[in-house]
């Protein structure tokens, strides 16, 4: 077992990393002079309220609220690993298109498995119903499509798995549980239109019997989220039409509110969900340390995702989010992370545009976008794609995993059944090239 008080090297994909511990300092509004013993506090201007009348040709003094960072101080990922090594509850959060984030999770996950730590790792990514085939998986009874394939990944998730995959391939390699630790999407589907009265039974039993909307702030980040949505705008600035205006504003604002109520239940759904999916997993394996990997927006303020757990089990517990697209504000997690940027390569594409709820052999093709290299080849639309490459075609997920790991300019066998005005549909090979 590695010596946990000595750094480990990190392996060569981890990204490059500085990590700023959230103590900043700052003045205090609260006790201005507190200076510590019978040393006075140093005298300046005084602050002036932004409220208070100013005379003419009085300059305006504002507390400027600075966070002070001490360049001397930063430290890497070595370091904030030595420090997670000491918690239980470890979150990392992520943009879930970004790769660097995906890749500090990975660092800190290896980390903590170099250090000693037995883990385990939840992910929002999957979701709960599909947590025997992530354990099949896990226990090398399945590959990587066929999990792909069974959680429904293309469909539920559909971020680039390659995103992932680093994560789940040292999982596997080395044994750690991974959490499937989302809602199902038919749960949150049914109260995103119909609210949670719209749930059935059987539904409702899957369901935490606590949704706690208590915190005004939480509730304000998530108004402020729906406000922006363009879904909002667009059915707000429609409002407005009919021939009674104020009653049209009255009916408008309460559509609107009970719009706003339901997108807010399925927050709660998600957040609640996922606190109590880790919550039960400690309970049950109080042995493990557990790293929840989820959008940051679960995470930051403790609002979401962690508050909830401690609400349940009382842990030693972290957050770790990416510093680079955010304000430098303490509250936001114990650790914030600079990494680079950095990007996968893009993957090729067929082109087309597909008939998902037509039946049939293959996926129907519906249409062409522009330069599309599957029509330059000779794909009509009407044909139905049956093989990508060596990959048997019979669900848009078989296309997706067909391509994976393909990229631009690259020039794929594509077999399509195009069907004739008489008799029998025709098998045509064509050689695509991706773009």
């Amino acid at each position: 077992m590695p010596n946990p008080s000595r750094p480990t090297r990190l392996p060569l994909w981890a990204a490059p990393s500085l990590i700023l511990a959230l103590i900043l300092a700052a003045p205090s509004r609260a006790n201005p002079e507190a200076g510590g013993g019978d040393t006075p506090a140093p005298q300046g201007p005084t602050p002036t309220s932004q409220t208070q009348a100013m005379a003419p040709g009085q300059d305006e003094i504002l507390d400027t609220q600075t966070a002070v960072v001490d360049m001397t101080t930063l430290g890497d990922l070595n370091g904030l690993i030595d420090k997670l090594a000491s918690r239980r509850l470890v979150f990392v959060g992520e943009s879930h298109d970004h790769y660097e984030d995906h890749l500090n999770q990975l660092a800190v996950i290896d980390g903590l498995r170099a250090r000693g730590k037995d883990l385990a790792i939840a992910m929002e990514p999957f979701q709960q119903p599909f947590q025997e085939d992530l354990d099949a998986y896990i226990a090398g009874t399945i590959d990587e499509t066929e999990l792909l394939r069974r959680t429904d990944w293309f469909e539920r998730w559909r971020f680039d798995y390659r995103l992932y995959r680093p994560i789940l391939r040292l999982a596997r390699a080395q044994g750690i549980p991974v959490l499937a630790l989302n809602l199902e999407r038919e749960i949150t589907e049914v109260v995103g239109d119909g609210g949670l009265d719209a749930l059935s039974e059987a539904q409702r039993a899957r369901i935490p019997a606590d949704l706690d909307r208590s915190d005004p702030a939480y509730v304000a980040r998530v108004r402020a989220v729906f406000d922006a949505h363009p879904m909002t705008r667009a059915k707000d600035k429609d409002k407005d039409i009919g021939k009674d205006k104020d009653n049209d504003e009255e009916a408008g604002s309460d559509a609107t509110q009970a719009r706003f109520e339901r997108f807010l239940a399925v927050q709660l759904l998600w957040d609640e969900g996922m606190a109590e999916r880790a919550a039960t997993y400690l309970r049950e394996h109080p042995e493990k340390t557990l790293v929840v990997l989820a959008g940051s927006g679960h995470l930051e303020y403790g609002q979401g995702i962690p508050n909830r757990v401690q609400r349940r089990i009382q842990v030693p517990a972290a957050v770790v989010l990416n510093g680079t697209r955010r304000d430098l504000d303490p509250r936001a997690a114990d650790f914030l992370l600079f990494p680079r940027e950095v990007a996968l390569p893009a993957a090729g594409l067929l082109g087309v545009l597909l008939d998902t709820e037509s039946k049939g052999e293959g996926m129907a093709v519906k249409g062409f976008v522009e330069d599309s290299g599957a029509k330059a080849a000779g794909m009509e639309e009407g044909d139905r794609i049956v093989r990508v490459g060596q990959t048997p075609v019979a669900t848009y997920a078989d296309i997706r995993i067909a391509l994976i790991d393909s990229r631009p300019g690259q020039r794929l066998p594509v077999e399509v059944l195009r069907k004739p005005l008489l008799g029998s549909p025709d098998r045509v090979d064509l050689e695509v090239e991706l773009h």
